[in-house]
């Protein structure tokens, strides 16, 4: 979703210098917690996102330790380079929204969805100074945000709401995590962007001059992270990709047995105190074992792709971002997470 999504508790600036570098590999939590004998190691292509809890959780606690996995962070500051680098073997997984995928494989590059890993609930979010109260009174306005990320898909839904597009508007191109600062400073009236940086402009000026025009709580389903590996991936190990499936469920289940110690562990794993943490994962929704294949089995209700695939699709290809969609079938493997599952 997703340029870098985070902010410590020192400063926002601080914290963009921090990860301002593309790329930087690091190590999860607990990466020394390694079982004895050779893990296997795992290059997890990433941006810091409160909806990825469930990994930081579970790396702390040692889950994919137990599961033979020595996972490593690779932080990306953009998020639209994270496809290729999971295309060209440079990192063995990601994490990335589902809108990533079906743009990718637009192209022709046939990443596979294993796992649905949490949809956005009212973290994405277009901000606006409290005068302008309708998506409607966009047209011809200055509009921050950073294209070809879920900031520009959520706008571009939106304005499809009420019968415009982003040819309508006047694109201000800047990452998420810069958006509060041209808000602020009063370049632009309206951004794009997600957690911390939407309460980071909400609670700007006292709090007084700000508000949420438009949220993923009004498109549910639309903007779902998911877990993506390639073909080659899930023939030539498959262990590896149940193996973090497993630990990823205990991870979510830590954190509904032992919540104030999970929220202590994100709001580390993302510089954030705890009270900033937990009040961040009210905006995210994480599926459960038995929820995720619902996510991925034929239906036409959210959130299955099925529903929401063709809406995203649409949107992409009347934008000029894709020529076709590609065939939702084709975007995902549900044997790993229907097996774990039990469903038949």
């Amino acid at each position: 979703m997703i340029s870098v999504r985070i902010r410590a508790s020192r400063t926002a600036a601080s914290l963009r210098r921090a990860f301002a570098a593309a790329a930087i590999s690091l190590p999860l939590l607990g990466a020394g917690m390694a079982a004895a004998g050779a893990a296997t190691p795992v290059k997890l292509g990433i941006t810091p996102w409160i909806g990825y809890g469930p990994i930081y959780v579970a790396d702390a606690k040692g889950f994919f330790a137990k599961q033979g996995l020595d996972i490593k962070l690779v932080n990306f500051s953009d998020p639209s380079t994270i496809p290729g680098a999971v295309y060209s073997g440079q990192v063995a997984a990601a994490t990335l929204t589902y809108d990533q995928v079906i743009g990718t494989n637009a192209k022709g590059w046939n990443l596979k969805v294993v796992m649905p890993i949490d949809y956005s609930a009212g973290a994405d979010a277009m901000v606006s100074t409290d005068d302008i109260t309708s998506v409607s009174q966009l047209k011809g306005m200055k509009v921050a945000y950073s294209p070809l990320t879920p900031s520009d898909f959520l706008l571009g839904y939106a304005l499809k709401q009420v019968g415009l597009s982003e040819k309508d508007i006047t694109t201000v191109n800047v990452p998420a995590e810069g958006v509060p600062g041209v808000m602020i400073g009063g370049s632009t009236k309206v951004g794009v962007t997600y957690e911390p940086s939407v309460t980071g402009i909400l609670q700007a000026d006292g709090g007084k001059k700000f508000h949420v025009l438009f949220s993923s709580k009004q498109a549910p389903g639309l903007i779902t992270d998911v877990l993506v590996v390639t073909p080659k991936t899930i023939s030539s190990d498959p262990a590896m990709i149940t193996g973090f499936i497993k630990a990823f469920v205990q991870g979510e289940e830590y954190m509904k047995s032992n919540p104030d110690e999970a929220d202590a562990i994100i709001g580390k794993a993302l510089g954030e105190d705890v009270a900033t943490a937990k009040a961040q994962l009210a905006g995210v929704e994480n599926p459960t074992l038995a929820e995720m294949p619902t996510v991925l089995a034929k239906s036409d209700k959210l959130p299955s792709f099925w529903a929401s695939g063709p809406v995203i699709g649409d949107l992409l290809k009347s934008e000029g971002q894709i020529t076709a969609v590609p065939d939702i079938a084709d975007t995902y493997d549900a044997s790993f997470v229907d097996s774990l599952a039990g469903v038949k």
